[in-house]
């Protein structure tokens, strides 16, 4: 296992058993589960605790982050105009204590960081957990649907493709370009409290 190492993944619609080969085929050892809500009822299989126990019968570990790592955050300060804002997010001490258990964790177990989303583009675990990870110089793979992994750099740069920000610009570096495309995609995915919205909209 290479320190400093981390996997992503989208339990999507696969069932528990598809879950767990696409796992196995790439060595994961432990499951941090970063959704807010974990329960769907379109994919019961993926439950908190239907998932914990399948994991763990399959001898994979499994921890619950969602309270930490969450899209979904209760911290009012973190959203406006009722949608969350990542940065703000990141700052939370909620969120810096849930980055730090996954850097300490990366050194003794291979973790997945799941989510729900299929694509890795479509989830916070992305754009803004991996995206945090990398800053801090972790390696990330994200594992696709077909057992596919694909890099973080390879994400974010279909990312600037589809945002046409991928050519050379005189006037950015790619690194503005990339905070863009990301800043762009946050804003199509990024959770909306429309109970939030409602009372500023009203307040206004």
């Amino acid at each position: 296992m290479t320190i400093g190492a981390m996997l992503t993944i989208g339990h999507s619609t696969h069932d528990l058993p598809g879950l767990v080969r696409l796992l196995r085929q790439h060595d994961v050892t432990a499951v941090a589960d970063v959704r807010s809500v974990p329960a769907s009822r379109f994919a019961p299989q993926f439950n908190r605790n239907a998932v914990e126990r399948g994991l763990r019968e399959a001898g994979i570990k499994y921890v619950f982050m969602g309270k930490e790592l969450g899209a979904r955050t209760e911290d009012a300060s973190c959203y406006v105009d009722g949608q969350v804002q990542y940065a703000r997010l990141a700052r939370t001490s909620e969120f810096t204590s849930g980055i730090e258990r996954l850097v300490n964790g990366a050194q003794t177990e291979r973790i997945a960081v799941m989510c729900s989303e299929g694509e890795p583009l479509d989830c916070h675990r992305t754009v803004l957990i991996a995206r945090v990870l990398a800053e801090r110089g972790l390696s990330i793979d994200h594992i696709h649907a077909d057992g596919q992994l694909e890099s973080h750099s390879s994400a974010v740069e279909r990312l600037m493709v589809k945002f046409g920000l991928a050519e050379p610009d005189l006037f950015r570096t790619v690194a503005e370009r990339l905070e863009e495309a990301l800043n762009r995609q946050e804003r199509r995915i990024a959770y909306v409290d429309e109970e939030i919205r409602t009372e500023r909209a009203a307040e206004v």
